[in-house]
């Protein structure tokens, strides 16, 4: 196992510079990160500083509360590709999860799923799961067995909560190997890192990633 290449190097702050980013690109060359995770302003620059790198650009839809329209996700996501993004995570609609209106969550995910595959991108569901008692994380990994997105995501980093081994444990408890787990949110060091990854998570996303592979 090379920890490295299991790690989206992150960056999603408000305020990021360029020089941030230019900055994420090269540590992500560097040490040979799975990918950059930047906020879609940034797709086209880290496509460009990273081209023939090998190191994936990933970027962000409907976040971080996931309250956008299911037309406006797609968008987002189809500019975002354009830009140079082959990895998408979408925030899914929490109310609607909670109020068990799985149509829609499958509706939503099956949308932007499909253009992303079509597109030849890859798609992680963010579930947020500091929202979401057991049965509502249960229930969204039920609709991703079904939909098979590429990843199911724990986290944004922006909510009450990150990341917890309980959580990666009950996702893969119902996907299985059928879809993959990205562990997210408070991962900052290679302890915590390869506990996720015992617990079932083949992504971590982290900005701290330099420290933990160091």
């Amino acid at each position: 196992m090379e920890l490295a290449k299991m790690i989206d190097h992150t960056n999603l702050k408000a305020f990021a510079t360029e020089a941030d980013i230019e900055k994420l690109c090269g540590e992500a060359r560097e040490y040979g990160f799975a990918s950059v995770c930047v906020n879609p302003a940034y797709v086209a620059l880290a496509s460009e500083l990273l081209e023939g790198s090998g190191v994936k650009v990933c970027t962000v839809v409907g976040f971080p509360l996931g309250q956008n329209t299911v037309a406006a996700k797609v968008f987002e996501a189809r500019d975002a590709i354009e830009n140079g993004a082959t990895e998408i995570d979408y925030v899914l609609n929490v109310p609607r999860l909670k109020a068990k209106d799985l149509y829609y969550i499958e509706n939503e995910m099956a949308a932007i799923v499909d253009l992303c595959h079509e597109n030849g991108a890859e798609t992680k569901v963010i579930f947020e799961n500091c929202y979401l008692d057991n049965e509502d994380i249960e229930n969204a990994a039920r609709v991703a067995l079904k939909v098979k997105p590429d990843f199911i995501k724990t986290s944004t980093g922006f909510g009450t909560g990150g990341a917890t081994v309980e959580d990666v444990r009950l996702m893969k408890s119902v996907v299985g190997d059928e879809v993959k787990i990205k562990a997210a949110g408070g991962i900052r060091d290679k302890e915590t890192a390869l506990a996720m990854i015992e617990a079932g998570a083949e992504r971590l996303g982290c900005s701290a990633g330099v420290q933990i592979v160091k």
